[in-house]
């Protein structure tokens, strides 16, 4: 009895890990939405959407334990000759839907950071109500939880096991929302950053849902992008980026050099 628990504490040990790492995509998408929130409002959207999507983290387990070999049946099928062709099932529609939303969101955020004549007031009219902000963060959570339900489901069938998981997990991302947010609004520099990020992970998330889904075009299978390759490219975008800011920190030291050095007076 003593080796259970001790296998449970361990097993729930790896959960609240495995949910860390990847909850770091959604923390990002968290951030970015709730900016669109009202300035006095977007903590509040974070923690209230966060909380709300723990509940129904813990409803979404209670459904797929029971449905879990329902979402992997096929519930339609697409055959266009050699062009395309698919089995879609509930998991691998919902991967979709995700990953392409995710990536609208990131090209229409870069395009707008892009808009430089965009003036304050028109900043302003971009801004949803907060029930909109708070709905897309409890939407997209859910979207995000899939594959750590789905992974928890795989490593244990202790039911406490997996709530104690998702509830510790949620709420270490309730603290660390504020965080990569105060982060990102101190450092705007790393916007940029944070929104091509978000780009690749909607990238992943595609690739993973036409992986689910058995898409071939012109009989090639798409293949997931895996972990290990979306934090090696991670790690080498953020190199690039804080090289890059450091490569115009000194550019800018050297330009202001110049500019100050006094012209001597020659005789002619």
């Amino acid at each position: 009895m003593e080796t259970s628990i001790f296998g449970d504490i361990f097993t729930l040990l790896m959960l609240i890990m495995l949910q860390l790492v990847l909850g770091f995509d959604n923390l990002l998408y968290i951030s970015l939405e709730s900016k669109n929130a009202p300035p006095d409002k977007q903590a509040y959207a974070r923690k209230i959407g966060i909380a709300m999507a723990i509940v129904l983290r813990i409803v979404l387990l209670f459904v797929l334990l029971s449905v879990i070999e329902k979402i992997t049946d096929p519930i339609f099928e697409i055959h266009w000759g050699t062009f395309v062709h698919g089995k879609f099932n509930v998991h691998s529609i919902i991967v979709l839907l995700g990953g392409i939303f995710i990536i609208y969101t990131a090209i229409k955020e870069i395009w707008h950071m892009m808009a430089l004549e965009e003036s304050h007031e028109q900043e302003k009219t971009k801004q949803k109500s907060l029930s909109s902000v708070i709905t897309m963060i409890i939407i997209m959570n859910l979207v995000f939880s899939f594959d750590s339900i789905l992974s928890a489901i795989a490593l244990t069938d202790v039911l406490w096991v997996m709530a104690t998981a998702i509830i510790i997990g949620g709420l270490m991302m309730i603290y660390l929302a504020d965080r990569v947010s105060d982060f990102l609004a101190k450092n705007r520099m790393y916007e940029v950053l944070g929104l091509f990020i978000l780009f690749l992970v909607g990238i992943m998330l595609v690739s993973e849902g036409g992986h689910l889904a058995h898409l071939e075009f012109f009989e090639f299978p798409i293949t997931p992008m895996s972990k290990a390759t979306f934090y090696f490219i991670l790690f080498i975008m953020v190199i690039i980026d804080v090289v890059q800011g450091r490569y115009q920190k000194n550019l800018i030291t050297v330009k202001e050099r110049t500019t100050t050095i006094p012209i001597k007076e020659t005789d002619v």
